[in-house]
C-alpha cells in the first residue's frame, strides 16, 4: 500500500511539471515513511547479500581453487624451465675447466720437452767443445818439446793420454827423452785448424792441423812444417783424454 501511495504522488508531481515520470524515488518527508522505506531497503540488501553467500554456493571456492592451481602450474613451469638452464650452465663450466686443464697439460709438456731438448743441445755442444779443446791441447803437447825440460813435457803428454796410447807412449817415454836431450832438440807447434771428423756418444775423432817449427844443435834453422794429426778422444769422467794418435798426409 505504501508503494502504491508513493507511485501516485510521483505521477501527480510529474504531471504538474509537464514531465515524464522518472525512476528516481521521491523523498518522503514523513518520518515514518522514510524509516520504513530505509528499513525495507536494508532488509532487501541484507537478503540479497545473504543469498549471495549461501552455504550451497561453491562458485567462490571453485574460483579460488582454480586460481591456486594456475599459480602452482606457473611455478612448476618456471622451475622446469630453470632446470635445463642450470644444467647447461654446469655442463659449460665443466667443459671449460676440462679444456683449461688440457691446455695447461699440453703447454707444460711442450715446455718440458723444449727445455729438455735445449738441455740436450747445450750438453752436446759442450761435449763437442771439450773434444776439440782436448785434441788441440794434445797436439800442441806432442809437438812442443824442449831438451831443457823434456821430462816435464813428456809428463804433460802422459797426463792427457789414456788407453793404448798412454800405455805405448809410457813404455817409450824415457828413450824419447834421451833422444831429445842428446840432440838438444826444440820444437814448437801451433794449431792452425781443428775439426770433428766423427762423434759417437763419449768418443770422437778430431783432425788437427799444425804448423811446427823444429831446431836441433848444429843444424841450420828450418822452415815451419805443416802437420796433420788424427786424434781419438775419449771422455773420462768430467774430462777427456787422447786414446790414439795418427799422423795423416
Amino acid at each position: 500500500m505504501l508503494r502504491r501511495l508513493t507511485g501516485r504522488i510521483r505521477t501527480k508531481r510529474a504531471a504538474e511539471a509537464n514531465t515524464e515520470p522518472t525512476d528516481e524515488p521521491l523523498v518522503d518527508n514523513h518520518p515514518g515513511t522514510a524509516v520504513a522505506s530505509s528499513a525495507q531497503d536494508h532488509a532487501s540488501d541484507t537478503g540479497q547479500a545473504a543469498d549471495g553467500e549461501r552455504p550451497g554456493d561453491t562458485s567462490a571456492d571453485t574460483r579460488t581453487e582454480t586460481h591456486g592451481a594456475a599459480l602452482d602450474y606457473e611455478s612448476a613451469a618456471s622451475a622446469d624451465d630453470a632446470v635445463p638452464h642450470t644444467t647447461r650452465t654446469t655442463t659449460g663450466l665443466r667443459s671449460a675447466i676440462i679444456a683449461s686443464i688440457l691446455v695447461v697439460a699440453v703447454l707444460g709438456g711442450l715446455i718440458g720437452y723444449l727445455g729438455y731438448r735445449s738441455y740436450e743441445t747445450r750438453l752436446a755442444a759442450q761435449q763437442r767443445e771439450l773434444f776439440l779443446q782436448t785434441a788441440r791441447q794434445a797436439a800442441v803437447n806432442l809437438t812442443t818439446i824442449s831438451y831443457t825440460h823434456a821430462d816435464q813435457d813428456v809428463a804433460r803428454i802422459l797426463d792427457s793420454a789414456t788407453g793404448s796410447f798412454s800405455d805405448t807412449f809410457r813404455d817409450r817415454a824415457q828413450s824419447f827423452i834421451d833422444v831429445v836431450k842428446k840432440a838438444q832438440s826444440e820444437s814448437e807447434g801451433t794449431v792452425t785448424a781443428a775439426g770433428l771428423e766423427s762423434i759417437d756418444a763419449d768418443r770422437a775423432q778430431v783432425i788437427v792441423a799444425l804448423s811446427v817449427k823444429i831446431s836441433n844443435a848444429g843444424v841450420p834453422e828450418q822452415q815451419p812444417r805443416g802437420w796433420r794429426m788424427r786424434l781419438n778422444v775419449q771422455k773420462v769422467g768430467d774430462t777427456a783424454k787422447v786414446s790414439d794418435v795418427q799422423f795423416v798426409a
